[in-house]
């Protein structure tokens, strides 16, 4: 994936497939005669399972070419207001019109995950704000159910209390706090009986802040961890 920084122009927003045009806003900043002159953190995330690969166009320039499924930039820097984006097929644009046209809003000094979930007949924007400090000695964790055919689930130490219930898809927890350290994480149903993903091992760094992304289709489910933090 071929990722393109520019000063002036926002690179922030969805990798789709579809075809019917799609209005997007974030919450609208308030009035503030600087706020052109602020910036927005924000990353691109592909979480759709069976979307073909998408070029990202904003206000005319590439953005984002070839992104593909379980892609995620790197955070990029986005002047904050509002811009113009465009979405084709990957290697389409100049040859058929865009099959998105989105339009994002950006507040200055946020950071910000923006993802492509669901199926290909059903693809839409999830939006997500992100935390990207922790207390002295703690990480902070969320978790993101963005599977589309999987049941609602838990997600906790192995054999232990749930750090957070009954997830179902498209929603995202809260972040919780844990101590630095490595955890034997498992995915299980909401009664418990079943694992549907293991997650052994897995580390958090003190001061840092993560995303658990639970993606795929149900017999392929697979996590994506993004540091929210810098």
């Amino acid at each position: 994936m071929k990722i393109k920084r520019y000063l002036m122009t926002i690179t922030a927003i969805v990798m789709m497939v579809c075809s019917s045009q799609l209005a997007f806003a974030a919450e609208t900043p308030s009035p503030n005669p600087d706020a052109s002159a602020k910036e927005a953190k924000v990353r691109i995330v592909h979480a759709s399972p069976d979307a073909p690969a998408v070029d990202v166009f904003v206000d005319g320039t590439a953005a984002v070419e070839g992104a593909k499924f379980k892609d995620a930039t790197e955070y990029l820097t986005v002047p904050a207001g509002e811009r113009k984006v465009e979405i084709f097929a990957a290697g389409t644009k100049g040859q058929k019109d865009p099959v998105i046209t989105a339009s994002l809003v950006v507040e200055g000094d946020k950071s910000y995950t923006v993802a492509a979930i669901n199926t290909l007949d059903k693809l839409e924007l999830k939006v997500l704000t992100n935390e990207t400090t922790a207390p002295n000695g703690k990480a902070k964790v969320r978790v993101g159910h963005f599977s589309p055919d999987a049941p609602a689930v838990n997600v906790g130490p192995k054999g232990g209390k749930p750090l957070f219930s009954n997830l179902k898809f498209k929603d995202v927890s809260a972040y919780a706090e844990l101590p630095a350290g490595s955890y034997d994480l498992a995915v299980t149903t909401v009664d418990g009986n079943k694992e549907v993903l293991a997650l052994p091992g897995t580390k958090v760094e003190a001061g840092k802040t993560y995303t658990v992304l639970a993606i795929n289709k149900a017999q392929n489910l697979e996590p994506l961890v993004l540091v929210d933090s810098e």
